[in-house]
């Protein structure tokens, strides 16, 4: 591939999580329920990618096992964004991002659990540090201690579901994983809204909020998911896990832009902040560099 094509998929690829940054300033934008926002959402995303299945002419019948896995999961993921924009309805955009970002403490601790496989003291050095960050900020943001606890439960989530993902993206086709898991999660958050009696007259949508919402289920679900399962094709999985890490960064950056002073968080939140952020971006780096340590090692012995 030539290095033009390469700089193009990089620059697609933060100009996708750029958008992702945006799904929290939409979430504070919107002024319905977390609940509401999501059922929205997952219902004009759920759409999108259908129109877009059908306009390229993929295959939308999948075995019932997978239909079952999928819609399951995908009652996961409608979980994870309802604690998310409650996260940042009840504290800050800033707070739900950092707490998200210890999604990788859980799945450095989830997933070899779940694989059977030993846990790795890189691993658990990394999740230490991020529990130090996170405890600091719990100790400086006391009076957003119920945004952080929803953020922390909504990174655990999403921890679940990325690694339900990463065993059925080997068999099914991602992006029709995702369709199936935008109708999961349509269909387990109007379950609870049925029992729950929130179809209610709080789901009416005033103008700004439909404009929002149709963004929020269009182009940072549907459009930026696709966008970025094309460049995952011509770019390394190192690169894209680094780069991925950008998006509390650019969230946090655009809600202090867009908000202003309500975003303006105390010195100890931002330190603790650098933590958690310090160590979710340079894990993948130190990884890599610790298993071509390892390569290097093994390859010597052999000769």
């Amino acid at each position: 591939m030539s290095k033009i094509k390469i700089n193009q998929n990089v620059l697609i690829l933060h100009l996708t999580i750029l958008i992702w940054g945006f799904t929290g300033i939409l979430g504070n934008l919107i002024s319905i329920s977390a609940i509401h926002l999501v059922w929205y959402r997952v219902l004009i995303a759920a759409i999108s990618l259908w129109i877009y299945l059908a306009v390229s002419k993929q295959q939308i019948l999948v075995k019932r096992k997978d239909f079952i896995s999928f819609i399951m999961v995908g009652g996961v993921v409608g979980l994870h964004w309802v604690l998310f924009f409650y996260a940042i309805k009840v504290s800050t955009v800033s707070v739900a991002l950092v707490t998200l970002s210890s999604l990788t403490l859980y799945t450095s601790i989830l997933e070899p659990l779940i694989n059977k496989k030993k846990i790795a003291l890189m691993d658990m050095l990394v999740g230490v540090v991020i529990i130090m960050g996170i405890y600091m900020i719990f100790q400086f943001e006391s009076n957003y201690i119920e945004g952080i606890l929803a953020g922390l439960a909504c990174a655990f989530c999403a921890s679940i579901f990325s690694i339900a993902n990463a065993r059925m993206v080997k068999k099914s086709s991602a992006t029709l994983i995702t369709f199936y898991e935008m109708l999961g999660a349509f269909f387990w958050v109007s379950v609870f809204m049925l029992f729950s009696g929130d179809f209610n007259e709080n789901m009416v949508l005033n103008q700004s909020d439909l404009i929002y919402l149709l963004i929020l289920g269009v182009l940072c679900t549907a459009v930026a998911y696709v966008l970025g399962v094309a460049v995952m094709k011509e770019l390394s999985a190192f690169t894209v896990a680094l780069t991925t890490n950008l998006e509390p960064v650019y969230g946090i950056l655009l809600a202090m832009l867009i908000f202003g002073q309500k975003e303006t968080m105390s010195l100890g939140f931002y330190g603790g902040a650098a933590i958690v952020l310090g160590a979710v971006f340079f894990y993948p780096y130190l990884k890599t560099k610790i298993e071509k340590r390892k390569q290097d090692l093994v390859i010597r012995k052999i000769y």
